[in-house]
């Protein structure tokens, strides 16, 4: 199986691989101006900014990045792969929407972020000062946001409708992608620490082209996975869930890369096609560890939401963030940071040590 996988076609990276359309950068500039639209919208609500998106936090730890000794020549890519080795990180739980008050119980989408430090190599400009590598994900493989030109339209429409599910579903309904966008509806409601998360966007790694997904791997994150949020276990169940599993438990995940061989059908500019893991497999390359500890410490949680973000863009240029929506996040991330700290009277600090995240 090792050696079928290491002679399989991978297509390697060139800069050619993105093809960028026309418009795109008013396509951009509009969703920068929604996203802040939306914070404005929320800092009326609640006296403080939050993200555009992922704006509820369900919890903030600490841990391991841990890259061993016996990947094969080929998936030894970039700094991070090379050779074998351990990162410090801090990863954040969280809910995808921009409503930091949305009820758990409501199905949609949650994101995981990871900071990693002690990174060193050549970085993008955004990052040059920083000796780390953020790495974001979601809980769904395919991204609904699925290009600058998509996400202008659904971002457009969220805003209008979004308090009226009837009459975005009547919009959503008129669209060629509507499946796609009433996924996000549809999503099992579970514990956060037994959900499988996606990067749904295309990355450079080292020579070749990929997606990566964090597969939950301890027993226990496994068994949880079984029980569903219910209307009983209230508002705010899944970080308290969280705090329960994390203060008595060791979370284990598996850092698992798919790699490009059919930029047909696996495109890397339309985010919203799920590359199919049956043709394309998923391959482990590092593992993530967190020991038992506090998810949901009121400190971490107000340093994170008030001086952090995470940003494809801060990390090494072997794992340059690839497509459409990735260059989208590299404008709309920064606005959306600048917005947020001028509205919230706070300053933007890039951490570039574990230790300079409280507790």
């Amino acid at each position: 199986m090792a050696s079928e996988l290491a002679n399989r076609p991978y297509i390697k990276y060139t800069p050619d691989i993105e093809k960028k359309p026309p418009n795109e950068d008013e396509d951009i500039q509009a969703v920068a101006d929604m996203i802040n639209t939306i914070q404005k919208a929320q800092w009326n609500m609640h006296r403080h900014c939050y993200t555009g998106t992922h704006a509820r936090t369900q919890g903030i730890v600490k841990g391991k990045f841990i890259v061993g000794d016996d990947l094969p020549a080929y998936l030894k890519q970039g700094p991070l792969f090379e050779k074998a080795g351990e990162y410090p990180l801090v990863a954040r739980y969280s809910t995808e929407p921009g409503d930091p008050g949305l009820d758990d119980r409501i199905a949609q989408p949650r994101g995981f972020a990871m900071k990693l430090f002690n990174v060193h190599g050549d970085m993008f400009d955004a990052g040059k000062n920083f000796a780390t590598q953020d790495i974001e994900f979601n809980s769904t493989p395919a991204l609904d946001l699925a290009d600058a030109k998509t996400t202008k339209e659904i971002i457009d429409l969220r805003i209008k409708y979004g308090g009226d599910q009837k009459e975005l579903y009547k919009h959503l309904d008129a669209r060629k992608d509507t499946p796609l966008q009433k996924a996000r509806d549809q999503v099992y409601n579970t514990h956060l620490e037994s959900t499988r998360q996606y990067s749904q966007t295309a990355y450079r790694f080292g020579d070749y082209v990929i997606k990566y997904c964090l597969v939950p791997e301890s027993e226990t994150q496994k068994k949880l996975h079984d029980e569903q949020v219910k209307a009983e276990h209230g508002s705010d169940v899944l970080h308290r869930w969280l705090q329960e599993f994390h203060a008595k438990n060791e979370a284990v995940y598996l850092f698992q890369v798919q790699l490009l061989e059919n930029i047909e059908d696996q495109p890397v500019e339309y985010a919203g096609k799920v590359w199919d893991p049956e043709k394309y497999p998923w391959q482990t390359v590092a593992k993530v560890v967190f020991p038992p500890q506090e998810s949901f410490d009121y400190e971490k949680k107000s340093f994170w939401e008030d001086h952090m973000r995470v940003d494809p863009w801060h990390g090494l240029k072997a794992y340059q963030p690839l497509g459409s929506p990735n260059r989208l996040r590299k404008v709309v991330y920064p606005a959306s940071s600048v917005l947020r700290r001028r509205m919230n009277g706070r300053k933007e600090i890039n951490v570039n040590s574990i230790d300079e995240v409280p507790n």
